[in-house]
């Protein structure tokens, strides 16, 4: 019977609330499920993910690139001084160092291309295991306004065996800030979606109860309250919007969002706070029972998980051509693409599809088609487990330089014994 192969994915803040954290916990998952990897993650989060191994980190500080609605105190890495960098990575390292000593990894996956890549690169000369790379988009933004991580990071990443960005937009990004000769290893994976946790239609009558939506047309938003998100310009439409407009998540732009709809008189915007771990059936109720998803963004965001969950539960998106996202969106055929920064933009797209049915399920039929024909796991499992076998091939490789280097050794002693018994050198 072959051994299975171990895999060691790293992240630097909890499993839930975050896009990263929502990407490691599937594709954990996903690797146990072909059986053929034993598979750990190394986190600040103590919560267990079915037939993956846990491991958990205590850092010296809740520390974020943006913001986490699960962590709302804490820093930003670019607040950090020096000497609590200093602590904040040492504890890591350490942590680190004794669960590699304890899983025995033949593959380590880092997460964002920051500090845990050093990390990784230290590993990879002392243990000699190889390490993949992902980049999300929030790690690059904070290597451009924060310089004192960004040589040190370049250095840990050329050592990566393969460098993935989750959007043709983000690697392009990643090679602007990075450098282009590392674009021979760079490649575009794009997130995944188990699309077969969507196919059961929900009934939605719980959250019609509760939140007062029977008969009401729902247009929804899911994610990080931050000025990047647009979302001002969507409660700026919202007058216009025939319909009751929900708005899922947290984050340090929401005092002033609040606001901002008091001040414009925005009575069909509707805040409902951040959906954890406990909230994922109504969070899958709220994408089916909505008629449109709105993704405002005025930035260049990656291509979100949300906008696949979306999609998977026949919900069309309305969202603005930025980024990563018209990877997926596709203008007039799954959903409608707008100009950013844009309430009547925004607002007529919306209606658009709010006043006829009909557009309403083309969109929503082809959204979940393309999710299951393009961004299913069963898609994009094989294009990460081609990368992982470089990973394994590096691995191998360093291990065998390792004996070839302790066997040479051993000759070389042989030699010294040998010559000191013939002629009595002392060495």
């Amino acid at each position: 019977m072959t051994q299975k192969k171990r895999i060691l994915i790293l992240l630097k803040f909890p499993l839930y609330g975050g896009g990263s954290g929502s990407f490691t916990r599937n594709l954990a998952k996903q690797l146990a499920k072909t059986g053929e990897y034993e598979v750990a993650i190394a986190a600040p989060d103590a919560r267990k993910i079915p037939g993956v191994k846990t491991y958990t980190i205590n850092p010296a500080f809740k520390a974020v690139f943006e913001s986490h609605p699960e962590w709302k105190r804490a820093k930003r890495y670019s607040q950090l001084k020096g000497f609590e960098f200093d602590r904040q990575y040492a504890s890591f390292l350490l942590q680190i160092g004794k669960i590699v000593e304890d899983f025995k990894p033949d593959a380590i996956h880092v997460n964002h291309v920051h500090f845990l890549t050093w990390i990784a690169s230290f590993i990879k000369s002392l243990y000699g295991i190889g390490f993949i790379t992902t980049v999300h988009g929030t790690d690059i933004f904070n290597n451009t306004i924060d310089r004192r991580y960004f040589v040190l990071t370049r250095q840990a990443v050329e050592r990566s065996e393969q460098i993935i960005a989750v959007s043709p937009h983000t690697r392009k990004w990643f090679l602007k800030v990075f450098g282009q000769k590392l674009k021979y290893r760079n490649r575009v994976i794009s997130n995944g979606i188990d699309s077969e946790a969507y196919l059961k239609r929900l009934p939605t009558k719980n959250i019609d109860k509760k939140y007062g939506l029977t008969d009401k047309k729902l247009v929804v938003f899911v994610g990080r309250l931050t000025r990047e998100k647009g979302l001002q310009y969507l409660i700026q439409a919202a007058k216009k919007i025939k319909g009751e407009i929900y708005i899922i998540g947290d984050g340090s732009y929401k005092k002033y969002l609040v606001n901002y709809a008091k001040i414009t008189g925005a009575k069909n915007v509707h805040f409902i706070g951040y959906f954890g771990k406990d909230n994922m059936n109504e969070l899958k109720e709220f994408y089916q029972r909505a008629n449109v998803l709105a993704l405002p963004s005025v930035v260049d965001e990656s291509l979100g998980l949300v906008v696949l969950e979306a999609m998977a539960s026949w919900t069309p998106v309305v969202a603005s051509k930025k980024g990563g996202i018209p990877l997926v969106v596709k203008d007039g055929h799954n959903g409608l693409l707008v100009r950013a920064r844009s309430a009547k933009a925004l607002s007529a797209s919306i209606n658009k599809i709010l006043d006829n049915p009909q557009l309403g399920e083309k969109l929503a039929e082809n959204a979940h088609l393309t999710i299951i024909n393009k961004f299913d796991w069963k898609v994009i499992m094989p294009q990460y487990e081609q990368a992982y076998r470089k990973a394994f091939e590096a691995t191998i490789k360093l291990r065998k330089d390792r004996v070839k280097a302790i066997f040479g050794r051993a000759e070389i002693e042989r030699e010294k014994r040998e010559l000191t018994e013939k002629i009595d050198i002392k060495w």
